[in-house]
């Protein structure tokens, strides 16, 4: 904490959420922890975890942690997300094909793509206090329940609940009023992690389930963006658009959103469990609508002022 007082402070501006100068890093606790217990558990067990992936969670955590400290060039975080989340693509056992409809290569520049953008959108929706948390925690503890039903193979349930527990372990120094942020050096490598986890889920058949879980960031974040392209702003520019920081904005209190935002997460977990033991696509899809009707609730709920009593 001296260390990230002294080298990594996030001072408040127009676009900030918090009113104090606070240390932002966390997130070397946070994948520290992460990334020690996946190692160790899986050679307790026995269990095989790719190296490309970890090694590349390390590599982006690292590109994060120097952005912390001094802000670097928009295309030089790209290129360092884009060699993160190649790595992972490339190292993938067997052709990796989700929508097997095109020629591989076109499918691996989208899914290059797509990884990308995962990556971004954490990094973009990590604004508020218990926000990741809020969103992370319940994603990874769905997972873990994918695992133990069988959708996921052991490597990639050990390393969702050892992400889930390390921001379990982060949450009381980012209760509102936030202690300390996760910075770049966590929403970077804990939206890699994610995002490969999904990914898993998504090769393995139960596309809508991983299109379930992070729902929410997914479309708070894409919406945001596309609204801002089409105004014509710079997309890569710090802003308060949106729809959980228009929520403070508009009468909610920081308990209030993550509050919503956890008990959203909540519902798309159990709605992507359902999803996989739906054996008919009517049910699949039945369930995936269900989650966009009560996402776009609460997305409509933060666009509007809160009434007071």
């Amino acid at each position: 904490m001296p260390l990230l007082q002294r080298y990594a402070l996030a001072r408040p501006n127009a676009r900030s959420s918090h009113k104090i100068p606070t240390p932002q890093g966390a997130g070397i606790a946070v994948i520290t922890a992460t990334l020690v217990i996946v190692v160790v558990f899986a050679a307790a067990t026995g269990t095989e975890v790719s190296t490309y992936a970890l090694a590349a969670t390390l590599f982006i955590a690292v590109i994060g942690a120097v952005d912390d400290i001094r802000s670097l060039p928009v295309l030089t975080r790209l290129l360092a997300q884009a060699i993160a989340v190649g790595a992972i693509l490339s190292a993938w056992p067997g052709d990796l094909r989700i929508f097997p409809l095109g020629p591989l290569w076109v499918e691996q520049g989208v899914l290059l793509l797509a990884g990308i953008w995962f990556v971004n959108l954490v990094n973009f929706m990590d604004g508020l206090d218990w926000m990741t948390v809020a969103e992370a925690v319940p994603v990874a503890g769905g997972i873990v329940a994918l695992g133990y039903l069988g959708h996921v193979p052991p490597a990639i349930a050990i390393v969702a609940g050892a992400l889930g527990g390390a921001l379990l372990g982060f949450a009381p120094f980012n209760r509102p009023i936030a202690k300390v942020f996760l910075g770049d050096v966590g929403s970077l490598p804990v939206g890699l992690l994610l995002g490969w986890c999904l990914l898993e889920l998504a090769y393995r058949g139960q596309f809508t389930a991983a299109l379930l879980l992070p729902l929410y960031y997914l479309s708070d974040a894409t919406i945001t963006m596309l609204r801002r392209l089409l105004t014509g702003e710079k997309v890569w520019a710090a802003h308060r658009s949106h729809f959980y920081q228009r929520a403070t904005d508009n009468g909610f209190s920081v308990l209030n959103v993550v509050g919503i935002v956890f008990a959203l997460n909540l519902a798309l977990v159990a709605l992507a469990i359902a999803s996989t033991l739906a054996i008919s696509p009517a049910a699949k899809i039945i369930a995936l609508l269900a989650g966009a009707a009560l996402v776009g609730l609460a997305l409509f709920r933060f666009a509007r002022t809160r009434p007071t009593r």
